[in-house]
């Protein structure tokens, strides 16, 4: 196998991610028109987005991920990606709240398949000192996904309606799942470090016993937990805090944020996962202080986002902010893989998804719900977004402290 074809792989896989997020991410620019239209509140329109879409995504996860350590990995990606881009699409066919309700929790649970799959073939193709800028790429996914359901969202609902925007949405994902299922090679597992499976399957409740002996792994998770909760309460209704607070029209709002999503999550993602790779040929601890490190330094701009007086100075503080927090999703993706046994590498990231998505995307969007309605819109109105989501926003930065500490267990703990 060339690198050029592997590299081939990367971008294939890394356009499934991207379909993934724009699929998931187009419901961040539909939220209020869906709102009206049906009558619902914030507090809904955040559990739809978070708990009820999160709570199957995950549920589904596992049992697909412990089917990926076993089965070929292509083909479940090919067919979860047909799936939920076709229940994206009948997104734009429902007629009530709980239709779509229906929609998305098919949506999740298509998704479901990609992400634990995606990671365990790709540690196949790329061996582990090259790993985390792989990992990196792949991740830019979400943030070209984000953008493109930004940008195009707020075309569409210019232009259209908020239906057209799941149909052009869902429909790409059913012709790229067919490219995969051609052009896509399955690797014998160990492949890039040269490593045989030993075993056909590794007990589920011997993986879970592995993995909190992993303290490494554990404090990964549970601090991707809390940087996802901040991160998608963000995401979610940043589009909705820029309308109600400043004003903004919905094609200014998506362009605004698309171009920052896209353009500096993809950097960050990339940048972060090269610095992590080539600091840690020195020491592997690099891979946990550096995201520590941008992390924290993050947080005045997400205060600055969220409080600041014009517009244009949300969105500048928006720029530093996004990029800074792409940057540890490559590494942390890579160190999920490193830490575990190649039978084992599905069901880890399956579970890093689990929990990093029950509490991220579950709770983060939902909180905010939650604050609108029930604690700061009392006192503030429709600008009481603004203080909801300066609390979750800073609720991320804590995930340096868990962050830092996994680093001291690297060294004994990598495979």
């Amino acid at each position: 196998m060339s690198r050029g074809y592997a590299r081939y792989v990367l971008v294939l896989l890394t356009l499934v991610y991207v379909v993934s997020f724009i699929d998931r991410q187009i419901m961040a620019m539909l939220m209020e028109p869906i709102k009206q239209e049906f009558g619902v509140s914030d507090t809904a329109m955040g559990l739809l987005t978070g708990l009820a879409f999160v709570f199957f995504y995950t549920l589904a996860g596992i049992p697909i991920a412990r089917l990926a350590d076993r089965a070929s990995r292509k083909q479940i990606i090919v067919v979860s990606l047909a799936a939920w881009s076709l229940m994206t699409a009948a997104g734009g066919l429902v007629r009530n709240f709980a239709q779509l309700a229906v929609t998305r929790v098919l949506v999740g649970i298509g998704e479901a398949g990609c992400n634990p799959s995606a990671h365990s073939l790709l540690a196949d193709y790329f061996p582990p000192k090259r790993r985390a800028t792989a990992l990196s790429v792949y991740a830019c996914g979400v943030f070209v996904g984000a953008a493109i359901a930004f940008l195009a969202g707020g075309w569409l609902l210019t232009r259209y309606d908020w239906r057209t925007a799941f149909y052009v949405a869902g429909l790409p994902g059913v012709a790229l799942a067919i490219l995969v299922a051609l052009t896509v090679r399955e690797l014998p597992r160990g492949h890039a470090e040269g490593r045989a499976v030993t075993v056909a399957q590794v007990p589920l409740a011997e993986v879970v016993r592995f993995l909190i002996t992993r303290r490494a792994y554990v404090l990964i998770v549970f601090g991707t937990a809390l940087q996802s909760l901040s991160g998608y309460a963000v995401i979610t209704w940043g589009p909705a805090f820029l309308a109600r607070v400043y004003g903004m029209s919905w094609s200014d709002i998506g362009t605004g944020l698309g171009w920052v999503i896209g353009i500096g999550g993809t950097v960050g993602a990339i940048v972060g996962g090269r610095l992590a790779d080539h600091m840690a040929r020195r020491d592997v601890r690099w891979y946990m202080r550096l995201p520590t490190l941008q992390l924290l330094i993050a947080v005045p701009f997400v205060i600055g986002f969220t409080l600041l007086p014009l517009p244009w100075q949300a969105l500048a503080c928006f720029v530093p902010y996004y990029t800074l927090t792409a940057m540890y999703v490559g590494p942390m993706f890579a160190l999920v893989q490193g830490l575990v046994e190649l039978r084992m590498r599905a069901t880890a990231a399956a579970i890093l998804f689990f929990i990093s998505n029950m509490v991220g995307l579950g709770l983060g969007p939902l909180l905010v719900g939650l604050l609108n309605d029930h604690v700061f819109g009392d006192a503030y109105g429709t600008a009481g977004i603004r203080y909801s989501l300066l609390v979750v926003g800073v609720l991320g930065g804590f995930s340096c402290l868990l962050f830092w500490r996994a680093s001291r267990y690297l060294r004994e703990e990598l495979i």
